[in-house]
């Protein structure tokens, strides 16, 4: 079945099997014991990351064969991938290291990308068996069991909504190896909690309104983060460079790694002067 890529009930629906699949392999092998190895660029890869990536490629081939697919254990395997104007990001277990490390703050994340900038975002978080997506009228989030079998029009959807930032009470969300100066940059803002948290959950959490911000300031890949932006954005929030214009997609030139970023729950609260913060690692 091919798909409509204008009609994103429609794509979430020809991806559900896989997503569900892909959530089931990946939760068989957090439960069992995880084995890894490092990739040349000395990060973790397990025997997940490559099955259900695998099983979302086979899912996308067949609902947009012609749409080219940018996915992260394809391109650590060598794949090569030039400009597009609309292309696909995957990243099918997001938060590697802490799926190894036994932590259930793991994701598969599927986004699309048009001239530049996420339009789709598909974001399912296995052990908590939560899918988020985003709809032509917005973003929402429901329940779906990975052992079930319900389609498209069986699940319940919950619209998301980010809420207003109130300067004297900001909640954001770290990475689990926050550096000094997205450290710095919560301090400018006076935030009063700081929660560290894995994979793409942050941009969801923001989505539903449960935090305010999450900066960061160390090395990512538009597979990371194009899935959570697009689910931000279409909850009423944005995700921007440091000079508060919004980050982009399809970056070939650079191997598709982001520059730092904020993810906001609304506008940008800071634009500030980036020379103010230490360049260090996020």
């Amino acid at each position: 079945m091919l798909a409509d890529l204008t009609n994103f009930d429609a794509l979430i629906a020809a991806l559900l099997p896989a997503v569900r699949e892909a959530g089931r392999l990946e939760m068989g092998h957090f439960r069992s014991g995880v084995v890894f190895q490092q990739k040349a660029d000395r990060s973790p890869v397990t025997a997940a990351d490559q099955e259900a990536e695998d099983v979302i490629l086979a899912a996308l081939a067949r609902v947009a064969p012609d749409v080219p697919v940018v996915a992260e254990e394809q391109i650590a395997n060598g794949g090569i991938c030039e400009y597009a104007k609309c292309f696909f990001l995957v990243d099918a277990l997001d938060g590697t290291r802490l799926f190894i490390r036994g932590k259930p703050e793991f994701s598969i994340n599927i986004g699309y990308v048009e001239d530049g900038r996420t339009r789709f975002g598909l974001i399912y978080l296995p052990p908590s068996e939560r899918l988020f997506v985003t709809r032509n009228d917005g973003a929402y989030v429901a329940h779906l069991p990975s052992s079930g079998s319900e389609a498209f029009e069986q699940l319940r959807f919950e619209r998301l909504t980010t809420r207003q930032p109130n300067p004297a009470s900001l909640v954001a969300f770290n990475s689990r190896g926050t550096g000094a100066a997205s450290t710095n940059l919560l301090a400018f803002l006076k935030v009063r909690d700081a929660k560290p948290l894995g994979s793409s959950m942050k941009f969801c959490l923001i989505a539903a309104g449960e935090g305010d911000l999450y900066a960061r300031f160390g090395e990512t890949y538009e597979w990371d983060t194009a899935a959570g932006q697009a689910i931000l954005e279409a909850a009423g929030g944005s995700v921007t460079n440091l000079d508060g214009t919004p980050l982009t997609y399809g970056h070939y030139d650079r191997g598709f790694k982001n520059p730092y970023f904020v993810a906001w729950g609304r506008e940008p609260l800071w634009r500030g002067a980036v020379a103010e913060l230490p360049a260090a690692g996020a």
